[in-house]
């Protein structure tokens, strides 16, 4: 129907449906509903996100090194390898939050079609293997344990009376790794609750509308 990498479209306006018939209309909600909970919650989606998470860490860890080389050089070569070391982390981290920006824009338009397409009808049956209880919680467990190690990392290393002793490039490393953390982990927990939250509203809460289709015509596709 679509590939991967290409979202589907919204559901056409109410004056230009041309479903033959209420099953005809499900079976195009229950396919297209699964491609985007699957681009939003899948496994693969949480490793992509952890993939970029450790791609800005590696980064960091190189841009930190090259604070504390700075720190530490007293020639003109150890200050070149810092501004190498540097350039180098900054190519591995940068592209690492462009990309998940682009995937925080993409979800942002995943979940207004999630909607859309939810909110046409009713289906009990295909629906359940749309919630998907067990991946949203892996998505809500691991993320949660992530976001707790960044903000550790972020406020109490710095501020014991050990690492008030060190450089300033040392406790900027670990401050950097902290927060890479701790907005990856978040990102995953806002997805696993909006995720839930769609559920409970779109397919379980919300009462079931009227048939919208137009008798008539090919299926929609």
């Amino acid at each position: 129907m679509f590939s991967r990498a290409q979202l589907p479209p919204p559901p056409p306006p109410v004056e230009i449906r041309t479903w033959p018939d209420r099953e005809a209309l499900l079976t195009d909600r229950a396919v297209v509903l699964g491609e985007l909970v699957k681009m939003h919650v899948s496994p693969g989606r949480l490793v992509a996100l952890w993939l970029w998470g450790a791609l800005c860490a590696v980064g960091w860890s190189l841009v930190g090194a090259a604070l504390i080389t700075f720190e530490e050089t007293y020639d003109i070569f150890s200050a070149l390898l810092g501004v190498i070391v540097a350039v180098m982390g900054a190519c591995c981290a940068v592209p690492a939050i462009v990309f998940v920006v682009i995937g925080l824009r993409r979800d942002q338009k995943i979940r207004r079609l999630l909607g859309a397409w939810g909110q046409l009808d009713r289906d009990p049956v295909r629906d359940v293997q749309l919630r998907m209880p067990g991946v949203s919680l892996v998505w809500l467990l691991m993320s949660f344990t992530l976001c707790a190690l960044g903000l550790y990392a972020c406020i109490a290393v710095p501020a014991t009376a050990e690492a008030a002793q060190d450089s300033f490039g040392l406790v900027a490393l670990v401050t950097g790794l902290g927060m890479t953390g701790w907005n990856i982990g978040l990102i995953g927990i806002i997805k696993a609750f909006a995720h839930r939250r769609w559920v409970l509203r779109v397919l379980i809460g919300a009462p079931a509308p009227e048939p919208l289709f137009s008798v008539g015509g090919g299926a929609h596709r």
